[in-house]
Parts: C-alpha cells; sequence; structure tokens
C-alpha cells in the first residue's frame, strides 16, 4: 500500500496503491549510474539525503564514500537481508515482488565503491525465497546486468551469491553478519575499524539493508531531487513500514518520513490504540497521548516496525513478552546483556505477581539505563527500552498490579 506522496514534505496519507518501487523502470538507475564517474554515483546518493533504512539511520552516501575512499583492491558490497527484529516484514516483501531493484542497488553501489562481489545474507526463515532469488540473479546475468563488462563499461565487472543466515537474531548487527558469513559464531566485532576500512574478509565492505539498496536504485533512477523533495529536511524521502497488531488494515505500507503516528494510525484502522511500540522488540513504546510525534530521524527513529497495541493489551505482559526474546537471542558476550536481561525478565514477573517493592523498580530501571550504555551491541543496548519505556509511560497500570504505595516505604 502507497501514501499519497507530498512534494511539500506534508504528511497526508489519503489513498493505497502500488509501491513507489512499482513506477520505476527497469535497470534505469543502473543504466544512469553506468554513465556517470563514481564520485558522481555517490554525490547522486548523497544530495538526496538518504539515511539507512534498516534502522541506524547512517547516510548512505556516507558510507559508500568511506568505503570507495578505502585503499584495497577487493571490496565487497552486502545486502543485510536478515530481517529478524519482530513486527517486521517489509524486506520479505521487496525481496518477493521488488528483488531485481535490489539487485540493481547492490550493482550501483558495487560500481560507486569500486566492489566486484555483492553478497545477499538471507535470513534462515527466508529459504523458501532462495529459489525466486536465484532465478532472478541467472536471468540478470543472462542479460548482461551481472557479471562482465556491465551494459558494455569496460572494467564494470559485477556479480552476486546468496549466503543464508542461521536465525540469530544478533547477525542483524553488521559486525555479526560478518562474523557469520566467514564461518564464525556470529557475535558483535569491537569498532574501530569499520565494515568501510575492515569487513568481510579484513577488505572494505558496505552493508546496507533491502530497502535502502532498493531506494538508491530509485534514486539513480529519477534524480536525488525527487527523494529529497518528499519527507522533513533531516529526513528525506519515503519509508516502508510493516504494520501489524491491533489495528483494521495491517499490512505493508509506504509513506512519508516525518508522518505522525496519529496519521498512521488512522489509515490503518487503529485509532482506539492505547499505545504503540515503534521499532519492534528493540524499540519504544509511545502511549496515545504522544501520538502527535512523527517517525522521523529527528523524532522516533525506526526500522520499520509498527505494532499497534489496543485498548486491552496487558503492558506488563508486553514487556514480559519482548524480553523473553532478548534473553533467547542473546549472544552471551558481554555481561549487562547476558545478565541484565535475565534480571529484568525476573523483574517483570514479579511486577506481575505483585511482589516488587518500588526500589527495587527503580534498580531495575538504573540496570537498564546501564546496559543502553554499557552493552557491547546494539542488542544490548536497545533490549531494555520497551521495559523502561512502559515503566515510565504506563505507571498507573504497573501499580494497580501491585501494592507498590506501600512498598516504597521500605
Amino acid at each position: 500500500m502507497s501514501a499519497t506522496q507530498n512534494k511539500t514534505g506534508g504528511m497526508h496519507p489519503t489513498t493505497t496503491g502500488p509501491l513507489s518501487f512499482g513506477s520505476v523502470k527497469p535497470n534505469q538507475g543502473l543504466q544512469n549510474a553506468a554513465k556517470k564517474s563514481r564520485a558522481d554515483i555517490i554525490a547522486e546518493i548523497s544530495a538526496s539525503g538518504m539515511k539507512g533504512r534498516g534502522g541506524a539511520g547512517f547516510p548512505t552516501g556516507v558510507k559508500w564514500n568511506l568505503a570507495a575512499a578505502a585503499q584495497d583492491s577487493t571490496k565487497y558490497v552486502i545486502c543485510n537481508a536478515d530481517e529478524g527484529e519482530p513486527g517486521t516484514f517489509k524486506d520479505r516483501v521487496i525481496l518477493s515482488e521488488y528483488s531485481d531493484l535490489v539487485f540493481e542497488g547492490m550493482t550501483i553501489a558495487g560500481l560507486a565503491i569500486g566492489a566486484r562481489q555483492g553478497i545477499v545474507y538471507l535470513r534462515g526463515e527466508y529459504s523458501y525465497l532462495r529459489p525466486l532469488l536465484e532465478a532472478v540473479l541467472e536471468r540478470r546475468r543472462t542479460q548482461e546486468l551481472l557479471g562482465e563488462s556491465i551494459l558494455g563499461r569496460e572494467g564494470f565487472s559485477f556479480d552476486i551469491t546468496i549466503r543464508m543466515g542461521s536465525g540469530a537474531y544478533v547477525c542483524g548487527e553488521e559486525t555479526a553478519l560478518i562474523e557469520s558469513l566467514e564461518g564464525q559464531r556470529g557475535e558483535p566485532r569491537n569498532r574501530p575499524p569499520f565494515p568501510v576500512d575492515t569487513g568481510y574478509m579484513g577488505h572494505p565492505t558496505v552493508v546496507n539493508n533491502v530497502e535502502t539498496l532498493a531506494w538508491a536504485a530509485c534514486i539513480l533512477a529519477k534524480g536525488a531531487a525527487w527523494f529529497k523533495g518528499i519527507g522533513t529536511d533531516k529526513s528525506t524521502g519515503l519509508k516502508l513500514f510493516s504494520i501489524s497488531g491491533d489495528c483494521e488494515r495491517p499490512g505493508v505500507y509506504e509513506f512519508p518520513m516525518g508522518i505522525s503516528i496519529s496519521e498512521l494510525l488512522r489509515e490503518v484502522g487503529g485509532e482506539d490504540a492505547k499505545a504503540v511500540q515503534v521499532g519492534g522488540a528493540s524499540g519504544h513504546c509511545v502511549p496515545a497521548k504522544s501520538f502527535a510525534r512523527t517517525l522521523a530521524y529527528e523524532d522516533i527513529p525506526t526500522g520499520g516496525s509498527i505494532i499497534v497495541l489496543g485498548p486491552g493489551r496487558d503492558m506488563l505482559g508486553i514487556a514480559r513478552n519482548f524480553l523473553e526474546f532478548f534473553v533467547e537471542e542473546s549472544c552471551g558476550q558481554c555481561t549487562p546483556c547476558r545478565a541484565g536481561t535475565v534480571k529484568l525478565l525476573e523483574g517483570v514477573e514479579l511486577l506481575q505477581e505483585g511482589r516488587c517493592s518500588m526500589k527495587y523498580l527503580r534498580e531495575l530501571c538504573a540496570l537498564g539505563e546501564t546496559m543502553q550504555l554499557a552493552s557491547k551491541c546494539g542488542l544490548g543496548q536497545s533490549s531494555p527500552n520497551a521495559f523502561l519505556s512502559i515503566v515510565k509511560e504506563f505507571q498507573d497500570e504497573i501499580m494497580g498490579r501491585t501494592d507498590l504505595a506501600a512498598a516504597g516505604k521500605e
């Protein structure tokens, strides 16, 4: 589904229909890129203002430029298709329906940074998509859109292989993903060095999300001004959202960056929600009083997961569900995450049983804040988010489950 695009930056989604990806002429972006210098390709991406659509929001043009400047004859482009965030399924739709556009974006990135090899790191649970993707890759090779001297440009050689993940959530983090590709246990690396300097097999590597690469192809096809004319000054362009939960019309939606939560809820039929979990299990729980806030990097950033929580939802149950997930998925490499997630889960269980004092609740919140600062990677840093935001925003509901007022005298 697609929202009406407002080139002035206004957020008024009023119609539904195909995604903008379908309006791009096949391989137009690649054809345009083949006529440009590497510097001009990167300049076009930079001028668009696009930030990574996986959630971190790092400027795509900056990442490509750093990899292009690295002094190494061997470089790689990796498509992060390890879509493991609970409540996120937009990349699955893109790969199913617009895989050509993703491969086109990878090829453009390869030309821009000087890479000859691309790798799609595909989520293990998406193995059923592999035959389709392999068929598309083979067709692109026969069309001379992959391989040697692509589109007749001398020295422009690039090919793509698919590698499967094994279902580890932490491998969505780019350095853990690279470790997995190298045959190691999927654990995050210390940074620096960064992948753009020392990535896959020690060579400069660009790791981009599925959606980021698809938009890169669109930008080369339609121009940076088209993309920059949508959204906000600091959050340009369109964004795909995976919307699920207590709403009438769940699905994958395309909205301009900067749309408010209330506008989004009207579009999907979730106006009566008491909260929205933005960013999946690792994101933040936004209460109804804050639905005027916007989905943008300058306000609430997100990789695209929107879980609508209706008026009957038990917020402590939501927090427990997410923490059980993180206890299971923690790689165990660092103590704040390995031990902290377990302690937070135990605390939620005590709250549900009415046996958690106010003093201990404050200690749990302090632990969560320490985890955000001291954990090694994004998993540990973000795993307390839902717990902390639910405790902050739904204290009345939590206090109704336990005698915190009396316990606070301890």
